[in-house]
Formats: structure tokens, sequence, C-alpha cells
């Protein structure tokens, strides 16, 4: 890679090779063949939390004609494990020829912008030390949680509890769960996956929630997609065909769940039901909040209630006091006995990475600005960042973003532009910041726990993260590079009047 200032510098760094940055690369080499660009991923290969999570059953919990990318057809089932997702990646990367642009075992440490040289120095570490490299925009796509270590709370008397600890985060490769009796501690897509893949291996494993969680059972498959394989479509339409279905079908239900959430919630409970029977108890699967205010996991062929009914497993919803020799002592005052305890109990968010940035010297506080449509910063040049949907796949934004930054650039040569940033008009600076998301529309464990690293919104459309992907696929395309909102400048400093260089 290129090093130090006035060499070989960039025209875009993307940051991280996961779905999102595999997906950036794709944009800009196919689209801005001209463009110099890098991917730095701190691993050793690609995948981010595909290759980071190991534990058994890893899979997705949104389905892959829209988690995958929008340009290569996906031909297996809905739900897919992790090794299935990194086989498409790799696929799309020997494809698409973007193997030479990304660089492994690239760790980023800091990134400092200068207003007088335009650029992005930015330091990162290899197993040979520490270099630098300089590049004209960033393009952060590293996700939204920490990959080194999952989220377990810190519980009394952990010390005490005579068997093993392990986060699913942190899988271990030699653990043995044959005839051992396993407790695990959540209640979200993690725990749902795990139960139902380790149940046959222990003596008996019990799900421990403090709280419910809305699932979706259903069969692993898409029928109208099979009918078409059937009838000899071509691929490429049937991806094309199925996730505007899948997209069309999530939209309805997303907003049936704002307008209607008592049947909404019903009809969650009954497809839970079905596979437990009519005397099951429904309140561990009976969560306080309405559909949608946190994200709900599908669960292919209703698995972990399956194991549930079997006897393999079992569920109990309570809280915990405190860890004991023996296993967990709830507040009722039951104990439950364990061997193991696996706490699938969430993840840390990260913005960004937690790399620190710079702006002419100065460190850049992210939760004291405010974020332009969820993608930019206030103030800070040349930066484009990927965060996703909650309530849709992630991928879909990154194709989404991959359209806007191939716009933005091409926009920026058109008008001799080498600094873009957006600036808050007089009045939205008027208005309170308020937290990235709203509580009472999205409210996450993970989310209220990392609100501090997040950037702020105020109360306008382009002045905060929609989550609305059906608007966005809309709205995104239609945006006015010339608009006031972006504050354009050339080389020299001089600030370029888009509007009149439109016109020109």
């Amino acid at each position: 890679m290129p090093t130090g200032k006035g060499t070989d510098v960039l025209d875009v760094l993307i940051v991280g090779a996961g779905i999102s940055g595999v997906g950036a690369a794709y944009h800009l080499r196919t689209r801005c063949p001209g463009k110099k660009v890098a991917v730095f991923e701190a691993l050793d290969s690609f995948g981010g939390t595909w290759k980071v999570h190991t534990y058994p059953g890893i899979r997705s919990d949104s389905d892959l004609y829209t988690f995958g990318y929008r340009d290569k057809p996906w031909t297996g089932p809905p739900i897919a494990t992790a090794d299935e997702i990194l086989a498409y990646m790799g696929e799309f990367i020997e494809e698409n020829d973007l193997g030479p642009l990304i660089h492994y075992n690239h760790k980023i440490t800091k990134a400092a912008w200068s207003s007088e040289d335009k650029l992005w120095t930015v330091t990162y570490e290899t197993p040979d030390g520490a270099h630098t490299v300089q590049t004209r925009f960033m393009w952060m796509c590293q996700g939204y949680y920490d990959l080194d270590k999952g989220y377990t709370p810190d519980w009394d008397g952990m010390d005490d509890f005579k068997g093993e600890i392990v986060h699913p985060q942190n899988w271990p490769d030699d653990i043995d769960l044959s005839g051992k009796k396993v407790l695990v501690i959540g209640s979200g897509a993690t725990a749902a996956t795990l139960v139902p893949n380790i149940a046959d291996q222990c003596e008996h494993v019990t799900l421990l929630q403090r709280s419910p969680t809305y699932f979706v059972p259903g069969r692993n498959v898409n029928e109208l997609a099979d009918e078409l394989r059937r009838l000899e479509i071509d691929e490429d339409w049937i991806h094309t065909i199925i996730r505007k279905k899948v997209l069309v079908d999530q939209h309805e239900f997303t907003q049936r769940a704002k307008d209607e959430s008592e049947s909404v919630k019903d009809e969650l409970l009954a497809g839970v039901q079905a596979f437990l029977g009519e005397d099951f108890d429904m309140s561990h699967f009976t969560p306080h909040y309405r559909p949608w205010q946190q994200r709900i996991a599908f669960v292919p062929d209703g698995d972990i209630f399956q194991g549930i009914a079997s006897g393999k497993a079992s569920i109990v919803t309570d809280h915990i006091d405190r860890f004991v020799p023996e296993g967990i002592r709830l507040t009722s005052g039951d104990v439950l006995e364990a061997d193991v305890i696996i706490t699938a109990t969430g993840f840390n968010l990260k913005f960004l990475g937690n790399i620190p940035f710079e702006v002419d010297g100065k460190p850049v506080a992210w939760n004291d600005q405010l974020t332009w449509r969820g993608m930019m910063i206030e103030d800070v040049p040349n930066m484009l960042f990927v965060f996703g949907y909650f309530r849709a796949s992630w991928t879909l934004r990154v194709d989404l973003l991959g359209d806007f930054m191939v716009r933005l650039l091409k926009h920026m040569d058109e008008v001799g532009a080498v600094e873009v940033c957006p600036k808050v008009p007089a009045g939205v600076q008027a208005k309170e910041r308020l937290s990235w998301m709203n509580p009472d529309d999205f409210n996450p464990g993970y989310l209220k726990r990392g609100e501090h690293l997040m950037p702020k919104r105020a109360d306008h459309p382009e002045w905060q993260h929609t989550q609305d992907y059906w608007h966005e696929k809309d709205d995104l395309p239609e945006i006015d590079l010339g608009g006031d909102v972006f504050e354009y400048s050339d080389a020299q400093g001089h600030t370029i009047d888009t509007h009149k260089a439109d016109a020109a």
C-alpha cells in the first residue's frame, strides 16, 4: 500500500470487508473504474460477522433474497448458514475481481482530515508495524458492533460458578457439551439458533430469558422461487421477482405491526403455539412491547419450538438473582443447575469501529453532531458510512448508498470539487438534538447501551436515519447533489456554487 504524505493517494478508502465493504467495493470497481480504491480489513479474510461467529447453527435472520446483493442472484434457501453466506460472498468477490482491492490484517487506528491538503491521513497497523496512507474519501463499512467481544452483563457470583461460561461470539473450538446440562441465557435470534443446534449433544438445554421475543416460525423455503425454477425461469428474473415480493410483503407486515399491532401479535403467537400445543404457557413468548419495536427473527421450520415440544429443551422466564456454584439462582428462589452457561446476551455497539477521527486537529465527537440521512455527519468532510435497516435487510442500504456514492463522486468530478461536507441549515440547528433512534419506535438493549456513541438526529427527515427502506429507495436517488445542504470546495479551498456549475 502507498505510505507517507504526497505519495500515491487513494481516491476512496473503504473500511471493512464484510457484507457492506464488499458491496461498496463492487459499486466503485464496476461503476467508477478510473478511481483508485482500496479496502482495509482488520481480520485475515472477508465476511465480518459471518467469519467471526462460529457457534453451532450460525445463520441469517434475514432472507437472502434481500440480504444478498442486488446484482448477484441468491439460489439457496431464504435463511442461510454462515458458510453459505461466506461462499456467496467469495463468489461475488471472484466474479467481480474485487480480491486485488482488499487488504487483510489492516487495522485502522486513526483518521485525520486536513482542510489544507484536502486529504484524510489514515494510520493503520499490519503484522509488520504501523503505516499511513492518504485518501480523498473514506467510506466506512464496518457494521455496527464490536467483533472482538460480545456483551455479557456483570452478574453477581459469576466467579463462584464451577462450570464454564461461554459467549457465542467467542465460541471455543474445543468445547464439549456431550452429556452436560447447558443453560443458555438470552431471548433473541442467537439463543433461538443455539438451543436446537446443541440440544442433541446435551443431557438437556434450558433457555433462560428475562423477557420474551417475537419470532416468526415457518418453512425455510420460498415456494414461488421454487415454482419459477421448476418452470426454468432465468435466475436473474427469479432474483428480481422474489426480491420485490419479499420487500412488498415486509413493508405491508411492518405497517400492520404499527397499525394493527394486536392482530399481528395474535398471529405471531398463534404461529408459535402451532408447534407447542394448546396447553403450552404462551407467556414465555409474549413480549411486553408491540411487534417490531425490536427485531423479529425468523425461525426456520420452528426448530427451537420443536426442541421444546420434544422435551430436549425447556424455557424459563425469570430474572437472575446471582450465579451460584451449581448454576444460577433466580429471583423466584429456584436454582437452575448447569455444567455450561452460554450468555447469548447480545453485543456491544460500536460506531465506525471506535476509530478516533480528527478534522484539522480537533477530535470528532460523534455524539455531539447531527447525522445527515444516517450516512454523513455534519462538518465532517468526504466521509460516508453505511448503517443499514433494523426492519429490513442490511444489504438493501448498501446498494442504495452505493448508488449515491457513485453519483456523488461523479458530480464532484463534474463541478471540480475535491471536498464535500454536509452543513446544517439554521432552521435545523435551532432544533433539539435527539438520540439516534426514537425509543418508542425501536428500542433493543444494544442500542440503548450504546446510544452515547451514536450521532444525534433532529426532527427533520434529512437529519436522521429514517430506517424506512420503502421511502429511501425512491427518495435517495432523487437527492439534489447541488442542494444547499452540500458545501463543495476546490483544491484551493474556494467554495463552489454548484447551482452555477450545474447551469453551466
